[in-house]
């Protein structure tokens, strides 16, 4: 049957604190965030396994809802869990077979504590449980028999101490009455001690006479006082004595003393002294212990003779704190006397306070505030007094504090901010000492991990990264690897490389470089040309995988180194297709002359731009030089008439790089005095008029092929070209070569202070000519075109520089 212990108003009994401490614990559950409580239920022993204690949840008026959520559950420092908590219904139940008996003895009332504990919020409920007693033992003795050896001459009153019944019951349930079996000689008395525990005598009423009876047979009946009542039986065997008429004294009713716990064997006690007023051998007294077959024989032992009493066992103030002895002295004639010896158990610190873990989270995130509850600590110690009143500490230093919630109870707190980043874990030294003397302490090692939170970005170790990279180099190679760290852990410290979008001359910079997004290497995106692109800035990102994001940037520098990738270019002589460009030496020319200088370029940069001048190839080798950094064309020696006229050059312009590049610049040089002397020697080339048919005959193609209609206007075209070209035959049927002339002094020093122009007429008929001689030109290059009427003409054009060795010398006819 369950019982709810009620008020005088029939609610249940709440118990926060008793007295003018009620106030005082509320006040510090309040400050320590979490509710407390105390119940007490009622129930018989050897209730079945599930049976209902009590429904906590009505009691508590807790929610089933609340119980789950805060993970509700029973914690007690017992090695047996009587009670269990069935959590989907609310219900305190029965969880293994309760013997008050063995749970409690002969303490009433008998009872256990233990806790309930929920979280969020921590609520912390204390339960007590009181077994109440059913009548499930019997009064027992120790021994079947008692044995008696009395003296005829006991006077009537005399008192023979019985050996006591022991019930493991108590209350109504425990040892109640004696009755001694009918007799004409004994009566029975029944005594109570301070406990409250009853033993008795057998009192002599009337004289014993050995010779009618020498032997007396009686019974001692113990009986309880439950329902249905029972009861225990021991044979007394009384022998009777003749002649000892006197029974020993104790000079003390009661004797007291005090021994110290855990006390070695041997240790003296107390002395009882009892005195006999018989003679001789019925004047020998012996001691000895009324109760031969108590418990407490094993403690302690009494000298037979003398009366000391010794300690014998192992003496624990924490399972009793006084006992009570009775001694019998008996005489040679067995009269005895009975006395009592009251020994308290002083204490003595000897128990170390013990720790228990009734709540505790191992790990807890850095950004949780001051004052975050960690763990719930249990801490006894089963000494008292002094010895027994703990306290608890930290050792060394952290940052987290203890400290007191309710009796025995401490909380483990956080006591100011955590830094994952400068201490990742913690092991907490809690110390639990007592005030005995010597102070007794133990230890307990807590391990607290502190969790990570996103609260570092990414940092580059530089500002500004700068590398280099050849220009032409490959798509998709290599440039740099960029590292960025962050202190925090897993996802928060893995950190992604993001390019921040920027145009570059208008294009994205992602066309030009593009980043790993794991390993932060920088790649070329395409290959880059040193002449249009020197050097690159942009912007890298490095993000973390945190929540919400923590990002860094970095700029980076690419310097884009030049490549010997471009060959020089002649600026000067021109040359173009189908041209000839020749430079005139009179022969009167003196060593040293100037005869032209070649005049380039090379785009490149640094000593890939530093170029030399070198004559590959020439008519006469002895005749002409080139300046090695300068590009001046000089005579070497003087000219002669054995000369030839046509001298040609050809000069290599290199540059420094590695490997180098070239460019090849043909030079025709005419050696004469005069102009005439020129154009006989240059007459004799091919006049152009093939090249002329050839291209005319491919725009027509094309033309033709891109639309009929223009077909009638290219036929009009055509024959109108054919027609004028008829007519300028007739005029004029002949070729004449033309021979530009470069004088050497308009793009340096040099011997020719004048220009001079001439325009050149030829017959068909006639190998005369009509030169038209015009002085004072400022103008450096003639050039003879076959659509003009003769003139020779200035072309001033510095582009389309033609390469090849052999260019052929341009003729045009005038007709």
């Amino acid at each position: 049957m369950v019982r709810i212990i009620p008020l005088r108003t029939g609610w249940i009994k709440w118990r926060y604190c008793v007295g003018q401490n009620f106030f005082n614990l509320i006040f510090l559950c309040y400050i320590c965030h979490f509710v407390t409580g105390h119940i007490r239920y009622s129930i018989p022993e050897e209730m079945k396994k599930g049976s209902p204690i009590g429904n906590i949840a009505q009691d508590l008026s807790l929610d089933l809802k609340r119980l789950r959520s805060g993970r509700a559950r029973i914690v007690s420092g017992e090695s047996i869990q009587y009670a269990e908590l069935k959590s989907d219904k609310g219900i305190l139940a029965v969880k293994e077979r309760i013997d008050r008996e063995q749970l409690c003895g002969d303490t009433t009332p008998c009872s256990f504590t233990f806790e309930m504990i929920l979280e969020n919020p921590m609520e912390l409920h204390q339960i007590t449980v009181e077994i109440t007693d059913i009548n499930d033992n019997s009064p027992t003795f120790k021994r079947d028999s008692m044995h008696f050896e009395i003296s005829e001459t006991a006077a009537t009153g005399a008192r023979f101490s019985l050996i006591s019944a022991e019930d493991l019951d108590v209350g109504m349930n425990g040892l109640r009455d004696y009755f001694l079996s009918e007799n004409d000689n004994f009566i029975l008395k029944q005594h109570s001690n301070a406990e409250g525990k009853k033993y008795a005598e057998m009192v002599l009423q009337k004289g014993l006479d050995r010779e009618a009876n020498p032997n007396l047979s009686l019974k001692l009946i113990a009986v309880d006082g439950g329902t249905p009542q029972r009861s225990g039986t021991v044979n007394i065997n009384v022998a009777v004595l003749d002649v000892n008429d006197n029974a020993p004294v104790f000079n003390q009713s009661v004797y007291k003393a005090v021994v110290t716990e855990m006390s070695p064997k041997d240790t003296y006690v107390t002395t009882v002294n009892a005195s006999d007023a018989d003679f001789g051998s019925n004047a020998i007294v012996t001691y000895y212990f009324s109760d031969l077959d108590s418990a407490l024989g094993d403690l302690f032992s009494v000298d037979e003779k003398t009366g000391v009493i010794s300690v014998k066992g192992d003496i624990d103030y924490e399972k009793d704190k006084k006992y009570e002895l009775r001694i019998d002295a008996k005489d040679q004639g067995g009269l005895t006397d009975s006395s009592k010896v009251i020994i308290e158990i002083a204490d003595i610190n000897d128990n170390a306070p013990v720790l228990s873990v009734t709540s505790f989270t191992s790990h807890i995130s850095e950004d949780s505030p001051p004052g975050t509850t960690i763990g719930i600590i249990n801490v006894k110690d089963l000494d008292s007094g002094d010895n027994g009143q703990v306290s608890c500490r930290i050792e060394g230093t952290a940052p987290f504090k203890i400290k007191s919630n309710l009796r025995n109870y401490y909380t483990l707190t956080t006591d100011s901010v955590l830094d994952r980043e400068t201490v990742s874990e913690y092991n907490i030294t809690v110390v639990a000492t007592d005030n005995g003397t010597p102070p007794l302490s133990a230890k307990r090692i807590f391990n607290i991990k502190v969790s990570d939170v996103n609260d570092n970005a990414p940092l580059f170790s530089k500002s500004v990264y700068s590398a280099f990279i050849t220009e032409n180099n490959s798509p998709g190679v290599s440039v740099l690897t960029l590292k960025a760290n962050d202190p925090d852990e897993s996802q928060n410290a893995r950190i992604s490389y993001i390019l921040e979008g920027k145009n570059i001359a208008g294009s994205s910079v992602s066309e030009y470089v593009s980043v790993n997004v794991e390993t932060g290497v920088v790649l070329a995106a395409r290959s880059f040309d040193y002449e249009q692109l020197k050097e690159l800035v942009f912007v890298v990102k490095a993000q973390d995988g945190g929540s919400p994001p923590l990002s860094s940037n970095v700029t980076v520098k690419l310097i884009i180194q030049d490549q010997n990738d471009n060959p020089p270019q002649v600026l000067y002589p021109v040359q173009t297709g189908g041209s000839m460009v020749a430079e005139m030496v009179p022969r009167s020319a003196d060593v040293g002359y100037l005869v032209t200088k070649v005049v380039a370029v090379d785009v490149d940069s640094g000593q890939n731009a530093w170029l030399s001048y070198k004559l590959q190839k020439a008519t006469d080798r002895a005749l002409f030089e080139v300046g090695l950094q300068n590009g001046e064309i000089r005579t070497i020696r003087q000219v002669t008439d054995k000369d030839a006229v046509k001298q040609r050059l050809t000069v290599i312009v290199e540059d420094n790089g590695q490997p180098s590049r070239s460019a090849t610049v043909i030079i025709n040089v005419a050696v004469a005095d005069s102009f005439p002397e020129v154009l006989s020697e240059f007459s004799d080339f091919p006049h152009d008029k093939e090249y002329n048919d050839n291209l005319t005959f491919y725009l027509v193609l094309a033309l033709a092929v891109v639309s009929f209609l223009f077909i009638t206007c290219l036929v009009v075209i055509i024959s109108v070209k054919i027609y004028r070209w008829r007519q300028s035959r007739i005029l004029y049927h002949s070729s004449l070569p033309v021979i530009p002339y470069y004088p050497p002094h308009t793009l340096g020093t040099g011997t020719l202070p004048h220009v001079y122009n001439y325009e050149v007429c030829r017959t068909t008929d006639s190998r005369k000519s009509d030169i038209k001689f015009d002085r004072g030109g400022s103008q450096n290059m003639l050039i003879m075109d076959p659509s003009s009427t003769g003139t020779m003409q200035r072309i001033q054009s510095e582009k389309n520089i033609l390469d090849e060795p052999d260019s052929p010398l341009e003729v045009r006819f005038i007709m």
